[in-house]
């Protein structure tokens, strides 16, 4: 499971040239060598996809919490008639859905293609994130509701004051599943986008890696070191999608912990 990690890392620091005269499993690098990053960001279409991939994450997570939060809150309550049927039509949902076309259609006839709003707003819940959410905020005490409401609060203070913040845990998990999701997805931005200047990280790494095009990358390169250069920067290109992602993980640890409900009720 790591080797393929280290393996690209390692790829991505080596000389070209050395690094495709080498045979067998990569250890150490092969001539190190920055040339291959200094190359990737060659491509002008990187530091723009980076921007619109770090829109649709921060844009799309926030809008992803809150109408999560609201339809979980309100599938928690005890008191909500006709629950169980309505949680049943939605999670009926995560096994059925109208297809691609369709699905295409409507975004079409929102007005939403061609923009990066098409990326986030019809994927604005997720059903499994909402059901685990739903799980969670059922778990809270109803002691603690019982308190605010004696105070006074509404739907939106007790969602707001009292649920969120006793189920940080639960926030995080949820708030990393759609990031990981928004940073990685391609394929609705391929089914969406026709302007290039609005494509999203991932879409740019598809055709580098895919198609093989690092011609915008290699132009100072020789000739006859084309195939070798532009080998190592596909290596470096993945190196620089991944490790945004993958410094939030120390941010959200520290609520993958146990008993966050641990002291929320006292007497």
């Amino acid at each position: 499971m790591l080797y393929p990690m280290v393996y690209v890392l390692l790829a991505s620091f080596s000389d070209p040239i050395a690094f495709m005269r080498h045979k067998g499993a990569l250890w150490c690098t092969q001539g190190f060598s920055f040339s291959s990053y200094a190359n990737a960001f060659e491509n002008p279409m990187l530091l723009k996809s980076y921007g619109n991939t770090i829109f649709v994450v921060i844009v799309g997570v926030v809008l992803n919490l809150v109408l999560t939060s609201c339809g979980a809150y309100f599938l928690s309550r005890r008191d909500v008639k006709l629950q169980k049927v309505i949680a049943i039509y939605i999670i009926i949902t995560m096994f059925f859905s109208g297809g691609m076309i369709p699905f295409y259609f409507v975004v079409r006839g929102l007005g939403l293609e061609d923009s990066l709003w098409s990326l986030i707003l019809p994927v604005g819940i997720n059903t499994f994130n909402l059901m685990i959410l739903r799980v969670a905020f059922a778990a809270v005490p109803v002691g603690l509701e019982e308190s605010a409401k004696l105070d006074g609060a509404g739907h939106l203070t007790i969602l707001f004051r009292i649920i969120l913040p006793v189920s940080k845990a639960s926030i995080a998990v949820i708030a990393l599943y759609y990031a990981v999701t928004h940073w990685n997805s391609w394929f609705n931005a391929m089914l969406f986008l026709n302007d290039r200047d609005k494509y999203p990280l991932q879409l740019v790494l598809r055709e580098i890696l895919i198609n093989s095009d690092t011609s915008s990358m290699t132009m100072g390169a020789a000739a006859s070191d084309l195939e070798y250069v532009g080998e190592t920067v596909k290596y470096a290109v993945i190196i620089i999608s991944t490790v945004p992602i993958l410094c939030i993980y120390p941010f959200i640890q520290k609520y993958f912990t146990k008993g966050a409900m641990i002291g929320a009720v006292k007497g």
